[in-house]
């Protein structure tokens, strides 16, 4: 059995090219370095955590200081090949940790006891409804004072110390409360390497007065500790292959879908040789986005019900047999319940089983596994691509601007197409952007991430500034409304004094415009900031930083030469003036339908 060592792991890119890959896990051997016994200095549980983070991949960890955490700050500073990055707030640090580990692979985030963990616990959830491995830890308590009916600061002021505790039990799959220094090397490693094999947020308490303290299980460099790989049912996965097979194979036009699944199941390569070998219409939905190669010769777009990219529904809901990959059917990727889609047509391929229609299921099977199997059992079956291919029509182009008229957005995105490549990530607000990134071509390497099963607003500043930090091969765009921007804008502050480069599109149109075509109302309206002042004012001269605002797609085109020219070095914010009707085609459709589904009446008694 093969098994992955977790000591000196190098996140490696994906050797096809993929888009949205996700980083690789390639071991490395550094086993002599555990004979190297350590100073009593160095030989501390804050260390310790400290070189563990780096081991799996994390080289920066967020943070915002408090009293409970100030010690346990002061060990994971002195870990040669860990960088801390203070963040303005909890919440946003909980955000770039997300969005460092869409890239790195894990990510980690540090902060003070309940005020602090229950500031981080949407960004903590949000990241458990997106299967991320992120790694929070938290400054606890004195270890002397639990169970002394002692009440703290920081808390709701009764003795009991387990509030925090029990909000993280829901978003977390592992939780270690670290009081005594006996158990703390083992609850430590036990929660890295459940964050790893499960692909989720855990939750690490670490007293305040132990982060310092020397003890004998931290007397040596940590081990390198191995996880043994999940394995698929061999009789399961040979069953599901052949009844796969059998259903697929009688079929006239089958395709296939991939999701956001494909990311936890790193089954992004498998699906592609899948494709490859099976010769389907290829097709992603929404939050898979960005894991699969749109230059893939039959790929024909995003399947999103109505608001699909054009012709791209039609084949999908016209096929007699689809293979859905990693699906998450909700009610906003489902457009308000109104896909029509046919479950006795449809294999859905889980991380870990397989429903064959409405036939049987197969348990203990890895995506992975099932796909490059079923990839040399498929018969190759082009009609539906063939189809594709025979009612495909060019999309046409914006209607050109008149001079100096108001800037459309449909017209800012046709100029963001151009900005993309290899060297480039976008990043898409919950909003809007949603509809109008769906629509972007994405180049070979070009990254894309987007949060669309929490869909909290605000996520994509934390996300930008984790993302940015991970990715430095890469100058991440960001597309953001205004109405976001106003949740978590103060973490600019964060990526200028970082030094990144990245590029907010800061689209100004007055509100919460997703929110106003579910359901209007004055509330939807925000005040108007000048932002690109606001953005100046936190420059405040320190850092790298060139901010303009564009009303007209003169205006654009000078401010995009700029920020792909001379100011390329520097991080670049273009706020740009959108009407407030001015919304996407996709977002009106979207929108009508998910109100419907949201005001259904109560069903009968």
């Amino acid at each position: 059995m093969d098994t992955k060592i977790i000591g000196a792991l190098e996140a490696t890119a994906a050797t096809n090219g993929n888009v949205g890959s996700p980083p690789k896990l390639t071991p490395t051997c550094c086993i002599q370095s555990s004979a190297v016994p350590f100073n009593s200095g160095e030989a501390t549980l804050g260390r310790h955590l400290a070189r563990r983070l780096v081991q799996i991949g994390v080289s920066d960890v967020f943070s915002v200081p408090g009293d409970f955490n100030l010690t346990l700050l002061d060990h994971l500073i002195a870990e040669p090949g860990l960088n801390l990055i203070g963040c303005c707030n909890e919440l946003n640090a909980g955000y770039a940790a997300d969005g460092y580990a869409r890239s790195r692979g894990v990510g980690a985030c540090v902060v003070t006891f309940t005020v602090g963990g229950l500031s981080v616990l949407n960004a903590i959830a949000g990241a458990y409804s997106e299967n991320l491995p992120l790694i929070c830890i938290v400054g606890g308590p004195n270890s002397n004072d639990y169970g002394t009916n002692r009440i703290l600061h920081h808390t709701i002021g009764l003795p009991d110390f387990s509030q925090e505790l029990r909000c993280f039990q829901t978003v977390t799959c592992y939780q270690a409360v670290v009081n005594n220094l006996e158990d703390a090397h083992e609850l430590i490693d036990t929660a890295i390497s459940t964050a790893l094999k499960e692909s989720k947020p855990v939750y690490i308490s670490i007293g305040c007065n132990l982060a310092a303290i020397p003890h004998p299980t931290f007397s040596r460099e940590p081990v390198p500790f191995s996880l043994a790989p999940k394995l698929s049912n061999k009789m399961g996965l040979e069953a599901a292959v052949e009844a796969a097979a059998e259903f697929l194979n009688k079929a006239v036009k089958p395709v296939m879908v991939g999701g956001p699944k494909l990311r936890v199941s790193h089954a992004c390569d498998a699906f592609v040789e899948f494709a490859d070998a099976s010769g389907y219409a290829l097709a992603v939905t929404p939050a898979g986005k960005g894991l699969v190669p749109e230059y893939h010769p039959h790929f024909i777009g995003t399947y999103w019900g109505a608001v699909s990219t054009a012709f791209c529904a039609e084949i999908v809901e016209s096929a007699d047999a689809y293979i859905f990959a990693g699906p998450i059917f909700n009610d906003y990727s489902s457009v308000g319940y109104s896909l029509l889609l046919k479950k006795e047509k449809a294999l859905i391929v889980h991380p870990d089983r397989v429903v064959v229609g409405n036939g049987p299921t197969f348990g203990c099977i890895l995506m992975k596994d099932f796909l490059q199997a079923l990839a040399k059992r498929v018969k190759k079956n082009t009609t539906a691509y063939e189809n594709y291919h025979r009612i495909f029509v060019p999309e046409g182009h914006p209607l050109k601007c008149a001079p100096r008229e108001p800037l459309r957005v449909n017209v800012l995105f046709e100029h963001i197409q151009k900005m993309l490549s290899s060297d480039t990530a976008v990043i898409a607000e919950t909003g809007d952007s949603w509809f109008n990134c769906q629509k972007l071509k994405l180049p070979q390497g070009c990254g894309y991430e987007f949060q669309m099963q929490y869909g909290s607003i605000g996520w994509s500043v934390g996300a930008t500034l984790g993302y940015a930090q991970a990715a430095t091969d890469k100058r991440v765009i960001a597309c953001i409304g205004d109405g976001s921007f106003q949740v978590t804008a103060q973490d600019v502050s964060t990526m200028l004094r970082c030094g990144q480069n990245s590029i907010i599109f800061l689209i100004n149109n007055g509100g919460y415009t997703i929110e106003v075509e579910i359901h209007d109302g004055p509330y939807n309206v925000i005040k108007n900031w000048n932002y690109t002042g606001l953005v100046d004012a936190i420059h405040n001269g320190e850092g790298k930083c060139w901010t303009t605002k564009v009303v007209c797609e003169e205006d654009l085109i000078e401010a995009i030469e700029t920020a792909t020219g001379a100011k390329k070095d520097c991080f670049c914010f273009i706020e740009v003036m959108a009407h407030k009707d001015d919304t996407s085609k996709e977002l009106l459709e979207w929108g009508s339908r998910v109100s419907a589904a949201n005001s259904r009446p109560p069903n009968p008694q």
